[in-house]
């Protein structure tokens, strides 16, 4: 694709109400936003390990009109890593100015309105676990957040019915730790999703 084809390409797109529930999932995960002129258009960039491959080929059908050659294949060393970048567009420079600050990641202020039950799913799928086999709660590993952050997260979860402690880890960072009650509510954000993932 020339650069006359990208910039038509570009001026046509616009994120539907979806794909922005999505950005704000994969944002609070794994996703990270990249500029490459101060802030003034950013582009999604998503990786995952073979483990997850199924689930980044149907992310990047999610986005397949921001993408402008599909998914890749990357090897780092004995690994394997999968992932996608969107076009560079002003349409993300809203979750740039929200989700980051001094260039480094943070939970928005205003997350309470922006996180929905398909976010939230996102963002489990990226980060979440069961705690353990032999439990029925669920963990989300919000490494790299605040205290401060991560209640702005639980003030937010208590709109869908959902209770959540902060579980400190050796290392300092906190977890989130959901107790069998509200997993029972956060799985049934997640099946429709799985549902729609190849296995």
């Amino acid at each position: 694709m020339n650069t006359i084809e990208i910039r038509e390409k570009k001026k046509n797109l616009k994120l539907s109400k979806r794909q922005r529930e999505l950005i704000v999932g994969l944002l609070l995960g794994d996703g990270h936003l990249e500029t490459q002129n101060g802030g003034r258009t950013y582009r999604l960039k998503v990786e995952h390990g073979a483990a997850q491959r199924e689930y980044l080929e149907w992310l990047a059908h999610e986005f397949k009109d921001w993408l402008l050659s599909g998914w890749y294949e990357k090897h780092k060393g004995a690994k394997v890593v999968y992932g996608f970048t969107t076009v560079s567009h002003p349409s993300l420079r809203f979750y740039g100015a929200q989700f980051y600050q001094n260039g480094k990641k943070r939970i928005p202020p205003v997350i309470k309105k922006l996180m929905t039950p398909l976010s939230l799913a996102i963002w489990f799928l990226d980060d979440g676990s069961a705690k353990s086999s032999k439990h029925r709660s669920l963990v989300i590993h919000s490494l790299g957040y605040t205290r401060k952050d991560l209640e702005l997260v639980q003030d937010a979860l208590r709109r869908f019915g959902i209770e959540s402690s902060l579980h400190k880890q050796r290392s300092g960072s906190l977890r989130l730790y959901l107790p069998h009650e509200s997993s029972l509510i956060l799985e049934q954000f997640v099946r429709p999703i799985l549902a729609e993932v190849p296995s």
